[in-house]
C-alpha cells in the first residue's frame, strides 16, 4: 500500500541528490551544535532518511554512539553504506524497539510532520530518553515562507489545475500551527518546551533539479502518476517552477521551527 510516508526504487538517491544539498543540507550543521549543546552521549536520531543530518550529528558528537533510525528500509539501506559512523536500523518512531531510559538525546530533522500519531511518538521518545534527557525537533514552516516549495506547490496547480496533488503543502509543510505542536509534545509527556523559528538560506544549480527531487524523490510522485504520464508531468512542473525561480543557479529562503523539550 502506497502511503504519504512510502518510498522506493530510486527514490532515496533522487531525494538526497536533488534535495538534500538545496533543502536539508543548511540546517544539518545546525541540528548539530543544538545537539552538541546538550553534550549527549548517547543519541538517537529518528526518520533519518538518507543520513543527511545523521552526518552532521557525526561530526558534531566524535564521542558519542549515535542510532540513527528510520521506518522505511529502503532509506536505512541507502544511508547505512554512506553514513557509517552512525548504528543503522529500521524504527517506527510511534513503537520504538528500544529499552526505557537509552538515550540521552533524541533528533529528528524534518521527519515528525508524518508521524501518524504524534503524541504516541512523543511519549515513545519520552519513554527511551534517560533522566535529564532532551528532544530536539526540527520541522517545516508553512509552505509560503519557503520560495522553493512554494514555487513547487504552485507549478504543480498550474499543471493540474483541475486535481492538483497537496503532499507538499499537507504534510512536510503542514505541521507548523505553534499550540498544536505545544499540545501534541506535553501530551506525550515531555516538558520544557521551546520553540523557535530558524531561516536558512538555500541554493540549487536550477528550478529542474528541485522540480526533479520534489516529483521523482518524494511521495508526491505517487500522486502524479496517478493523473498522467510520471515524465510528462515532471518536465511541466519544471518549466513553471523555472519560470517562478528563474534559470540557472537559485537561491531562497528556508522557513523551519526548531522545538526543544525535556523528560518530565
Amino acid at each position: 500500500m502506497i502511503t504519504d510516508s512510502s518510498w522506493v526504487d530510486s527514490m532515496p538517491d533522487v531525494y538526497d541528490r536533488c534535495l538534500g544539498p538545496s533543502l536539508f543540507a543548511p540546517f544539518g550543521a545546525h541540528l548539530g551544535a543544538a545537539a552538541a549543546a546538550f553534550a549527549p552521549v548517547r543519541v538517537l536520531e529518528l526518520a533519518a532518511g538518507t543520513g543527511i543530518a545523521t552526518r552532521e550529528l557525526v561530526r558534531a558528537l566524535p564521542s558519542a554512539s549515535i542510532a540513527a533510525t528510520d521506518l522505511n528500509p529502503s532509506m536505512v539501506a541507502w544511508a547505512a553504506s554512506r553514513v557509517p559512523g552512525a548504528t543503522w536500523g529500521q524504527a517506527d518512531a510511534q513503537a520504538l524497539p528500544m529499552p526505557d531510559g537509552s538515550f540521552d538525546l533524541v533528533v529528528c530533522q524534518f521527519g515528525a510532520m508524518f508521524f501518524a500519531d504524534k503524541p504516541a511518538a512523543f511519549a515513545e521518545m519520552a519513554r527511551v530518553l534517560a533522566p535529564g534527557g532532551h528532544v530536539v525537533l526540527v520541522v517545516w514552516d508553512r509552505v509560503e515562507l519557503s520560495p522553493f516549495p512554494r514555487a513547487l506547490v504552485e507549478g504543480v496547480r498550474a499543471v493540474l489545475p483541475e486535481n492538483p496533488p497537496d503532499f507538499v503543502a499537507r504534510v512536510p509543510h503542514g505541521y507548523n500551527d505553534l499550540a498544536q505542536v505545544k499540545s501534541d509534545i506535553e501530551a506525550g509527556g515531555l516538558v520544557d518546551v521551546a520553540i523557535d523559528r530558524v531561516v536558512m538560506r538555500g541554493t540549487a544549480s536550477s528550478a529542474d533539479q528541485l522540480a526533479e527531487g520534489f516529483c521523482m524523490g518524494t511521495p508526491l510522485r505517487f500522486d502524479l502518476e496517478q493523473r498522467g504520464d510520471l515524465a510528462a508531468l515532471r518536465d511541466a512542473v519544471a518549466g513553471e517552477m523555472t519560470a517562478r525561480l528563474g534559470q540557472g543557479p537559485i537561491e531562497g529562503d528556508l522557513a523551519a521551527i526548531q522545538i526543544t523539550a525535556a523528560r518530565r
